[in-house]
């Protein structure tokens, strides 16, 4: 018997079990492996510091954001006192697993099926990927953190099955050398309808590697095309092509992360990708750890509302960061004309340290209160078009 199955073993995944089974706690991590989500691969200090990242998963320090609009123009947005981290996927996912093993969880490979219920308690029914076979783990509780298409949130939890997602394509390439578009320690990101008409295009710096993708909500992009598209105007196309990788990424959190009875849900699975920047290491790990604490205490006091904690403690630190960005996404994003503004915008200094001031530190800063009302009269001009696009 498991006090709890945690289902699915990325970031939030592995950071719940690790925290559970450090606080005493049986705990099984099934995930099915081999699977590497198409990611950019940024974390910021705040995750490092949160987590205890080591240096050597970090390949690649980021002192630089490059917005590129529709018409070529380039901003160069400094990262001051710090950096952003970059990892791996592959690498990062698979040591957070095996730290989740060494705290004390089990491990298993498999795919999960679905949760039965009956006289002799719950069960999470899974595939067992080396014999094939369908498995039983007897539980006391659930977490789900199988991904953006959560079969756990789609079969146990209310709306589960219609949370609005992007779809993400990436490769993994070799890269060129320094020089040239390409900056070893800069991230681009692209802000063209040619690539993705309502989302965004990157390259991200890897090492030896880099990734290159972008997203779209619209079914009709073709998702290589337009990374092909892409690594031709990053001087990429001759790269070597490592890895290739597509997968679904929410932008909404749900409304509701459990079932009232034994399921709680983590990470992609309950929404909590960033809207606007897409980002999701870092809110996944979050969502991992409360929705640990809420296993806890259910747990520790038989009370199955406890499980409502989870999204509670995450929505309290970061319900206005999320409406800000879906805002902005909203405002921005809908057409090449829009994006052309908001790259004029991140010229401005004030922009641009609020921005990462609260990229690095993970909540809005308030101490700035003039900052804040220059930033919200010049965002109204370039959205009324009282200012040119081309004014910088």
């Amino acid at each position: 018997m498991f006090d709890v199955v945690v289902v699915g073993g990325g970031p939030s995944g592995a950071t719940a079990a690790e925290d559970l089974a450090r606080s005493g706690h049986k705990v099984a991590l099934l995930d099915r492996e081999g699977r590497i989500k198409p990611c950019g691969g940024a974390i910021p200090p705040r995750l490092i510091a949160d987590f205890a990242i080591p240096d050597d998963l970090l390949v690649a320090r980021i002192t630089t954001a490059r917005m590129i609009s529709p018409t070529g123009r380039k901003v160069d947005i400094p990262i001051e006192n710090g950096f952003v981290g970059m990892v791996d996927r592959e690498v990062f996912d698979a040591f957070l697993r095996e730290r989740a093993e060494s705290a004390g969880a089990t491990r298993l490979t498999g795919t999960f099926l679905r949760v039965e219920r009956g006289r002799s308690g719950r069960r999470v029914i899974y595939r067992d990927k080396a014999t094939g076979d369908e498995t039983p783990l007897s539980t006391r509780l659930i977490i789900g953190a199988d991904g953006a298409r959560s079969g756990v949130a789609r079969a146990e939890v209310p709306g589960g099955d219609t949370i609005p997602y992007v779809m993400a394509y990436h490769e993994i390439v070799a890269a060129p050398p320094a020089g040239g578009a390409y900056d070893p320690d800069r991230c681009d990101v692209v802000y063209d309808g040619r690539i993705s008409p309502d989302f965004y295009g990157w390259v991200f710096p890897h090492g030896r590697h880099a990734s290159v993708g972008m997203g779209s909500m619209v079914r009709a992009v073709d998702l290589k095309q337009a990374t092909a598209a892409l690594r031709q105007s990053s001087g990429m196309a001759e790269c070597e092509t490592f890895r290739r990788e597509g997968a679904p990424i929410p932008l909404k959190p749900l409304d509701r992360w459990d079932n009232g009875r034994d399921v709680v849900l983590a990470g992609d699975a309950a929404g909590v990708v960033a809207p606007s920047s897409g980002e999701g290491i870092y809110y996944a790990m979050v969502g991992g750890r409360v929705a640990a604490t809420a296993a806890a205490a259910c747990l520790a006091s038989g009370r199955v509302r406890d499980l409502r904690l989870a999204r509670r403690l995450f929505m309290r630190e970061h319900k206005t960061v999320f409406r800000v960005l879906a805002s902005m996404q909203n405002a921005y994003y809908r057409s090449d004309d829009r994006r052309e503004r908001f790259v004029s915008l991140c010229h401005d200094i004030d922009v641009q340290r609020l921005t990462f001031e609260a990229y690095m530190n993970k909540k809005l800063v308030h101490a700035r209160p003039m900052a804040h009302l220059r930033i919200g009269l010049k965002n109204l001009a370039h959205l009324t078009g009282l200012v040119s696009a081309e004014r910088v």
